[in-house]
């Protein structure tokens, strides 16, 4: 008899579960709790391992098609000074074939490629753990329905960072041709990007505490600032939310595995949560395959998990400078560096971590 699966979430780490496993011979329904793919959001990075995983797919031309083409990145002061300026793939930190794409073109691009295999149910939220099914997979995100009901509240395992995050759609008032600029304040970040094919741009906002109010938490920030807010009152696509990781002893119980955020959030601040997720589909579909049960996906993808979490504590200091004086220092040296004919090089061994992190697993044989 075929076994069942029901993956929770149409996330990117949900619909690649599906295609796992229905490659490794299961029947897959996905449930997914908005009435349609979400099929916005910011740019997202498939790197390292994943990238691999994105060739086994069969998709790595079609991924690589649907590249944002950021051509360059710019740090800029309250004045709106230039302060330093690179290519968009060092200020992005890629290499090696690196993609940078949008998540919706990367969400709709795995649809299309298991529509005609898996089951879709859109408007459908998860309020009990079903009975009937052989695997249940928890894909639903930090804030997992499926984890809160096989393994308890919410707060036994998501870890606040101590920083907030806003992204949402904006107009492209400056003008912006697949450029990226980044303003730098203290306790406070504001970046704002177009890519290839969009008329509009993004705006992300990242800062320190807890403030939910947007205008509030940037209340006396220069630059664009201002001009970025009012975009934000009048976007439909507002996301914001804590920056978090998960932390779990284990992410399988009884007939429930989790994959993706909901089991291991490194927070968007790793730069590795796509990658994390294209590659834990990969793996619970390929140690299922094999006749090997989750703690064989558990064993396997522990140490990356644990490695490429790392990175968010780490990445969300340098990204967000606590004083005045880290914000005038760090931009002196930027300045400094900007001269210098070997910039690109030095910013790649700053990289270097993530890039070592992003390819930290031996992925199993399909």
């Amino acid at each position: 008899m075929t076994p069942t699966a029901l993956v929770v979430g149409a996330s990117i780490a949900g619909i690649s579960s599906a295609y796992w496993l229905h490659r490794a011979g299961y029947s897959v329904t996905v449930v997914e709790r908005a009435p349609a793919l979400r099929d916005g959001g910011y740019k997202v990075d498939v790197r390292g391992a994943a990238l691999e995983v994105i060739s086994r797919m069969g998709l790595l031309d079609e991924v690589r098609a649907l590249r944002t083409d950021v051509r360059s990145g710019t740090v800029v002061d309250a004045t709106g000074r230039r302060v330093a300026s690179m290519d968009g793939d060092t200020f992005g930190g890629r290499t090696h074939g690196d993609a940078e794409l949008l998540r919706g073109d990367l969400t709709r691009l795995l649809h299309r490629h298991t529509a005609d295999d898996v089951e879709y149910r859109f408007g459908e939220a998860l309020t009990a753990l079903p009975e009937g099914y052989d695997l249940i997979v928890g894909a639903d995100g930090l804030h997992s329905a499926t984890r809160a009901l096989a393994f308890g509240p919410e707060a036994d395992y998501v870890h606040d960072l101590g920083y907030r995050i806003a992204i949402a759609t904006v107009p492209n008032h400056l003008g912006l041709d697949r450029e990226e600029v980044t303003y730098v304040g203290p306790g406070r970040t504001t970046l704002v990007y177009s890519t290839a094919g969009d008329a509009t741009a993004k705006a992300m906002f990242l800062y320190e505490g807890d403030e939910r109010d947007l205008r509030a938490a940037y209340a006396d920030q220069g630059w664009e600032v201002p001009r970025l807010l009012d975009g934000v009152d009048r976007a439909d696509d507002v996301y914001s939310d804590a920056l978090c990781q998960v932390k779990m002893d284990g992410w399988h119980r009884g007939p429930v595995v989790l994959v993706g955020d909901a089991a291991w959030c490194a927070s968007p601040a790793s730069g590795q949560g796509t990658s994390l997720a294209l590659v834990g589909a990969y793996v619970l579909g390929a140690e299922l395959a094999a006749g090997h049960g989750p703690e064989a996906y558990e064993r396997r993808m522990r140490p990356f998990v644990e490695r490429n979490q790392a990175l968010g504590p780490a990445n969300i200091k340098r990204m967000v400078l606590h004083s005045p004086g880290q914000v005038r220092t760090s931009m002196r040296m930027l300045a400094v560096m900007d001269r210098l004919p070997f910039k690109e090089w030095m910013l790649g061994k700053v990289m270097q971590p993530l890039h070592r992190a992003a390819n930290a697993i031996e992925l199993p044989a399909r």
